[in-house]
């Protein structure tokens, strides 16, 4: 990386409150399909989804999906993105929400953050390393893949591309199939970031976000 490039691998301080009311504010700008608009295609993709995150079947169909399903092409390929990282990714689900959760909160993304938090716990994620997940990378207590790991998306937001120290130390650990996983895993998030704060997606239940543990 060159030397102008800095790389944030500690804590991102930022006024949570300011960021929410920004990113979430009074709704959101494009409204949800009504449930009888939606075709069963597109139902089918849902609950491809669903089993990938292992998200309990409640009949109800998020609302982050009723405003992509605007867009049913882009949805269509959201979708099947999703499903390949999850379903049938190499990367382990764990380590998977670590990186989700560090792109999460580098772009300050409330929605993302709190659907991760929830999902990174049911794969063994705990409370403490969300917490240090917050820190960042140079956080004490992570051993040295699961610095890469955060490191790695810090890495990439910033510079576009891995160090080579970084790479080397994933490499002691990851396959070939892995290696070429993670910069597609993170792009992945952090497209979906940047959407759900652009169309301002409502939180799931009241009082989520930012502050989740």
């Amino acid at each position: 990386m060159g030397n102008s490039i800095t790389v944030q691998t500690g804590r991102n301080e930022f006024d949570v409150a300011e960021r929410e009311a920004h990113v979430i504010g009074d709704g959101p700008r494009i409204p949800p399909l009504k449930p009888d608009e939606i075709s069963g295609e597109a139902m089918e993709l849902i609950r491809e989804i669903r089993q990938s995150f292992n998200i309990p079947e409640d009949g109800s169909i998020p609302e982050v999906s009723l405003i992509t399903l605007r867009h049913p092409g882009i949805f269509r390929c959201q979708m099947a993105m999703g499903i390949e990282l999850v379903a049938n990714g190499t990367i382990s689900p764990r380590e998977r929400e670590l990186a989700v959760l560090r792109i999460a909160r580098l772009c300050r993304a409330p929605f993302e953050w709190s659907e991760h938090v929830a999902i990174g716990k049911r794969f063994g994620v705990t409370a403490e390393e969300i917490e240090r997940i917050i820190e960042g990378s140079s956080a004490p207590g992570w051993s040295e893949h699961e610095a890469a790991i955060l490191r790695g998306v810090e890495e990439l937001i910033a510079d576009q591309c891995l160090s080579d120290q970084t790479w080397d130390i994933l490499a002691r650990s990851w396959d070939e199939k892995q290696l070429l996983e993670f910069p597609m895993l993170v792009g992945s998030y952090l497209m979906t970031a940047f959407q759900q704060n652009t169309i301002r997606v409502p939180m799931n239940k009241p009082g989520a976000g930012l502050g989740d543990r």
